[in-house]
């Protein structure tokens, strides 16, 4: 059975599943933040998770060209801490990437019931599963080109949008009781300046599921290296310019809580006839697309990396014809689409079904960033003489303010989010059972040296 994934991708690939994978969190999800924080407060929430992704990506990038593994942060962890420490960050990154795309797909069909409102949202996300795993399973080389389309498309979008808002944009709407609703900082806008992170997170979140393309990547100690420095500076533009330019365009809570907020937006400056305002609810389906269609990618390889080392069950490593994971591919939509009906157990949290999904897929990431972070640090010291074509800069300060930045990160998601940590809790020990029952099953499994570093 095959179990080798081919190396097809280029620097220009590789950006847009990048840029792709994270886009969505400019077009929905994180005014959330503002309905907590209110603009002040989480812009300044904003800076805060920007500071953090730019130092982690800078020092994740090191990890990444270093090990060029399907697994991402499981073989970085794995390859650090051994079996445990691989099964901690690969649970947390399965979770990430298996629980953001039901959000995605929740708000593609949101946007398709605004066109034709006889279109139930749920039964437009479960058609955008099975269109979106198809295309996965033909090739990740046609997957990957995809990506890079809709990913233009939707920047190109983005930058349209803040160009019609610009000349109704006024700062003194965006700073109108931006401090979490009241008129000075106090303790309330610190509380919610902490309980937005989530939010904040949404407007970077998958960035690193590049990393799960790297054996797919041709020269990836080169080509990774610029795809992620150039990711992370796009999505930091483009997230500031957005939620700036949005903020400004009129009453600013109306459109906290929402999951189209740039439409609605567009609509307090230029009318709800406006062409440009249906050029945006339509093309703005691009940005969700990249991002669901790149999130596919990102948990299928997670899947494939874990059963191929002996985590999962072994079939999910098998290869399509198209020298695709096809069984992980639907594996993770099972689940996604399994999500996408559990709106009823949801709401016995107290949460919609978005916001849930988002605050379960951040748990995931902020957990894995900390493993990787920690990982850079262990292989540091344990394997001086790895070759790293990519060294973290201004080591170890900028992975220590990334890392840092992170657990202040988990522990403020904690405190505002027991319900939700509680149960990613109980998957991470589910996943622990598994992986004390199977330890036979892992010992049986092909060696593979990036994860041990024989």
């Amino acid at each position: 059975m095959s179990t080798q994934l081919k190396p097809t991708l280029g620097t220009l690939h590789l950006w847009g599943i990048a840029v792709g994978l994270v886009i969505s969190g400019e077009y929905f999800g994180w005014s959330y933040g503002w309905g907590v924080a209110g603009t002040l407060g989480f812009l300044v929430t904003t800076l805060l998770v920007a500071t953090m992704y730019t130092c982690f990506i800078f020092s994740f990038t090191e990890l990444t060209t270093a090990i060029p593994h399907a697994g991402g942060p499981f073989a970085y962890s794995r390859r650090a801490f051994g079996e445990k420490g691989g099964l901690v960050a690969g649970l947390a990154t399965l979770i990430e990437f298996v629980f953001a795309p039901p959000a995605i797909a929740m708000a593609i069909g949101a946007y398709l019931n605004v066109q034709f409102p006889s279109l139930d949202p749920k039964h437009a996300a479960v058609g955008a599963y099975l269109i979106f795993m198809t295309l996965n399973i033909l090739g990740v080389s046609i997957a990957a080109t995809f990506e890079l389309i809709v990913t233009i498309l939707a920047v190109a979008e983005l930058l349209v949008f803040m160009g019609v808002v610009a000349p109704g944009f006024s700062f003194s709407n965006f700073v109108l009781n931006g401090w979490a609703g009241s008129d000075s900082f106090g303790g309330a806008a610190i509380g919610g300046i902490f309980a937005a992170i989530p939010f904040a997170i949404w407007f970077f979140l998958a960035i690193e599921g590049a990393a799960m393309a790297a054996e797919e990547a041709k020269d990836p100690k080169r080509t990774i290296p610029k795809a992620y420095v150039s990711g992370i500076l796009t999505l930091v533009v483009l997230a500031l310019g957005v939620m700036l330019f949005a903020g400004g365009a009129g009453d600013w809570k109306a459109l906290s809580g929402i999951n189209d907020p740039l439409p609605q937006a567009m609509k307090m400056v230029v009318g709800e006839n406006s062409g440009w305002l249906h050029m945006l609810v339509w093309i703005g389906l691009f940005g969700l697309v990249a991002s669901f269609h790149g999130i596919i990618l990102g948990y299928s390889r997670q899947f494939f990396a874990l059963a191929r080392a002996g985590y999962l069950p072994r079939s999910l490593a098998k290869l399509s014809r198209f020298q695709t994971p096809h069984r992980a591919i639907i594996a993770g939509g099972l689940v996604g689409i399994a999500a996408i009906y559990s709106d009823g157990l949801i709401a016995l949290q107290g949460m919609s079904l978005t916001a849930a999904m988002i605050t379960m897929s951040v748990f995931g990431a902020i957990v894995m960033y900390i493993m990787s972070m920690l990982s850079l640090f262990k292989l540091r010291r344990s394997e001086p003489d790895l070759e790293r074509s990519f060294r973290a800069p201004g080591f170890p300060v900028v992975p220590g303010i990334a890392l840092a930045l992170a657990v202040l990160c988990l522990v403020a998601m904690i405190w505002f989010n027991l319900q939700i940590a509680g149960i990613f809790l109980a998957f991470m020990a589910a996943g622990f059972v598994y992986f004390q029952l199977t330890a036979a099953h892992r010992a049986s499994a092909p060696a593979d040296a990036m994860l041990t570093g024989a």
